[in-house]
């Protein structure tokens, strides 16, 4: 069983009018994420708040214990939540196109089960190593394992906003699993592209190290990219591994 703290903010940035993204947790259901809408206007917030509510009716059915009922409540909450957006579009055109990128993380005794679809991420700061256990489902992404661009360079890189994955979009759902066990002190972040496309993962992880509360850090990382521009909403969920309680 493992214990875990938590913190989550969103902002709707320095640019934009309205706020696509949304952040839960949910410590009693066993799961928090992170989910960026597309579509511009209502229709991105609104396929975020599919994304989650489908989530929430999918943990609150019976609990789950192992990885591998945790990995199917993903698996279905994803399905479902894209089902239910191209539903919704079919039955409102003017919203086509709308979706959203998500990271959903579950936990199961030993460790956890994630989710991951489009360019919102996912990282890990263990004993002094940070490092992002997702991959971009983004064009820049793929032209940086093609080695074509830098990745230093994909920041500021004009594809940088194309993405070939989201819920929503097409009629299959085509997600990324992660699947770890966690040691005591772990620290995990899931955000939206409004943090990493502003700040650097070295500044982040800078962030992380600091002697702060979890609520603090995530205030930190929030309000560095307002600082370096806020061009975008920003999505934070911090959770650290407090204990592991063997039975």
């Amino acid at each position: 069983m493992l214990e875990i703290s938590f913190a989550g903010k969103t902002d709707v940035g320095r640019k934009r009018s309205n706020n696509e993204d949304i952040f839960a947790i949910e410590p009693n259901l066993g799961f928090c994420l992170v989910a960026d809408g597309l579509g511009g206007a209502a229709a991105g917030e609104l396929a975020s708040r599919i994304f989650l509510e489908t989530a929430l009716d999918v943990f609150g059915q019976a609990d789950s214990s192992t990885a591998a009922e945790v990995s199917k409540k993903i698996q279905i909450s994803f399905n479902m939540a894209n089902e239910n957006i191209l539903k919704h579009t079919q039955i409102n055109p003017a919203h086509k196109g709308m979706g959203c990128t998500a990271e959903l993380m579950a936990f199961y005794e030993e460790g956890f089960v994630l989710g991951h679809i489009g360019d919102s991420r996912t990282y890990r700061y263990r004993n002094g190593r940070f490092m992002r256990i997702t991959r971009d489902h983004s064009l820049v992404q793929d032209q940086i394992d093609k080695g074509v661009i830098a990745p230093e360079n994909a920041r500021n890189h004009p594809m940088r906003n194309v993405i070939h994955k989201a819920v929503g979009i097409d009629n299959q759902v085509e997600l990324d699993i992660v699947k770890s066990k966690v040691l005591p002190r772990d620290q995990y972040l899931l955000c939206s592209d409004g943090l990493t496309d502003m700040v650097e993962d070295e500044k982040i992880l800078r962030a992380l190290k600091m002697d702060l509360t979890l609520d603090q850090k995530v205030e930190q990382l929030i309000e560095m990219a307002l600082s370096a521009g806020g061009r975008d909403n920003v999505s934070v969920v911090l959770l650290k591994i407090s204990n592991i309680l063997t039975n």
